[in-house]
């Protein structure tokens, strides 16, 4: 948890619009605002509010481009009222938010809020039902929306369209959090605990993807949207498959301590030496991804794609996957239909979290969702196996449309030394049971069960062939059907069973 006392010093919604759009490109779509509330106390907060920001209400709404990527904008103003919705506000983003799915504009909101207007009560909380309604529909249109927290978002707003963004990003130190400091206090009596409302915090617990400064915050939002909203960048040609090179025959228990190398690169090394370009989100290693599983955005051959890989280089020692790490794969899986991108998942694990934590969180449960969505996924898929491949934890990333694996990985219900446990009641047959199992990925080609096998005779590492071959695979993809897809996977799943589907 972050112990952080001090909070950023708060920026107008005028002065983050300056920063924000590339000169001369803002477009305002408000219509103004004149009437003042029946309640006179009420009227004069509304006429202070408006004499000390300048502004008609606490949301600005408009269009810009932002380091050339044209978006709709919406932006709360925390000086007026607090930044609160009421009615008026909340009419005023519902508009700009339908206007923008019309328009086919991504969509960046900027909240920094209180939460609901407390003089207009009940009629100004359901605001955030219309506005998460609206939203829905702009992402039911598979248009980008992209949240950036400033310091504070509470309340209503946090726990409605703050929090439905395809990708959120948070101000550094910010207080973003359900229930506000000060109304903890007065209920309870004392402090809220430090540290647990930071952006950097919800960050380590997966609930932001990046923590930005405003000064970079244009920059990594322009490169967050065309990621998402340019699903294809070039000339759009396929570069074609590389020229499959022969594998090695090495044994079993080769292939497994081959796969165990302390030295074997992951899928961070995958994302900067084999991608166009690359966004590492939630997960990788922060406080609590100890299982080092990494939710990314990324472009290969330029295609751009949802990446969901178990990162052996990024696991601390004796963390292996859990409930968590799948909730966040399948929040991958979910991007990835949701925006009409395909998944491509890496598979490279020791096994699951066998803790009783991990049986009261619901592992078993997480794993069978995990399956069950990447089967019903209409997006293309493909599964990279890595290295290890033990049990539920790898089951739970391995159906796709195809699937791609390197020659000394492999794919087991066990490691052989569990599976020598069960059989032998010792790990001494591990090297045994490996063979005999038919773990190896030349094993499961030859089976049917992986579409190809990567060398990794390469001089220079394989990670460059590999990234070649996940173009050319998304190349094909892209070019196929969703009946064409689903087709391959019956099929997939035929071979598999052995019967007829």
């Amino acid at each position: 948890m972050t112990d952080r006392t001090d909070r950023p010093e708060r920026i107008s919604a005028t002065q983050l619009l300056a920063k924000l759009a590339d000169e001369g490109s803002w477009h305002p779509w408000d219509s103004q605002i004149t009437a003042l509330p029946d309640d006179a106390g009420y009227a004069e907060d509304i006429g202070r509010a408006r004499e000390k920001t300048g502004l008609d209400e606490s949301i600005i709404c408009g269009e810009a481009d932002v380091n050339g990527v044209r978006v709709a904008v919406v932006v709360s103003e925390f000086g007026f009222l607090g930044g609160s919705i009421g009615r008026d506000a909340g009419r005023r983003v519902v508009t700009a938010i339908r206007r923008a799915t019309a328009e086919g504009l991504p969509l960046l909101a900027l909240p920094a809020s209180g939460g609901t207007r407390m003089q207009e009560g009940t009629a100004a909380f359901l605001q955030m039902v219309n506005i998460t309604a609206a939203v829905v529909d702009h992402k039911a249109a598979h248009l980008p929306y992209v949240v950036y927290l400033r310091h504070p978002t509470t309340g209503g707003v946090f726990a409605s369209w703050g929090s439905l963004g395809h990708v959120t990003l948070a101000e550094p130190g910010a207080l973003v959090g359900f229930l506000g400091p000060r109304v903890y206090e007065g209920l309870y009596g004392e402090a809220f605990p430090e540290g647990v409302q930071v952006s950097e915090n919800l960050r380590s617990h997966g609930l932001v993807d990046l923590v930005v400064p405003v000064h970079d915050l244009g920059s990594t939002a322009s490169r967050i949207i065309r990621l998402l909203a340019d699903p294809m960048v070039g000339d759009g040609r396929s570069r074609g498959a590389p020229a499959e090179v022969p594998v090695s025959e090495s044994s079993a228990w080769d292939v497994v301590e081959q796969s165990r190398d302390p030295g074997r690169p992951g899928v961070s090394q995958l994302l900067r030496e084999s991608a166009d370009e690359a966004i590492e989100l939630a997960g990788g290693g922060e406080l609590d991804s100890r299982s080092g599983i990494i939710l990314a955005l990324a472009r290969f051959g330029g295609h751009s794609v949802v990446v969901v890989g178990q990162d052996r280089n990024r696991q601390v020692p004796g963390s292996l996957v859990g409930p968590a790490d799948l909730r966040l794969a399948r929040r991958g899986m979910r991007l990835a239909q949701t925006l009409h991108l395909p998944l491509v998942t890496v598979i490279d694990t020791p096994g699951a979290d066998l803790s009783a934590d991990a049986e009261e969180s619901g592992l078993a449960n997480e794993i069978a969702h995990c399956i069950a969505e990447l089967t019903a996924l209409t997006v293309p898929t493909v599964a990279v196996l890595l290295g290890q491949g033990a049990g539920g934890a790898a089951l739970a990333l391995f159906p796709a449309d195809r699937v791609v694996a390197m020659e000394n990985s492999w794919l087991s219900p066990l490691p052989p030394e569990g599976a020598s446990l069960i059989v032998y009641r010792d790990t001494d047959h591990a090297a045994d049971m490996a063979r005999s199992q038919g773990i190896r990925a030349t094993d499961l080609h030859a089976a049917g069960i992986v579409d190809v096998v990567v060398s990794e005779a390469a001089l220079g590492g394989f990670l460059p062939e590999l990234g070649d071959r996940l173009a050319a695979e998304i190349d094909a993809l892209d070019d196929s059907t969703v009946e064409a897809r689903a087709g391959w996977r019956t099929e997939r799943l035929r071979r598999i069973g052995g019967v007829e589907i």
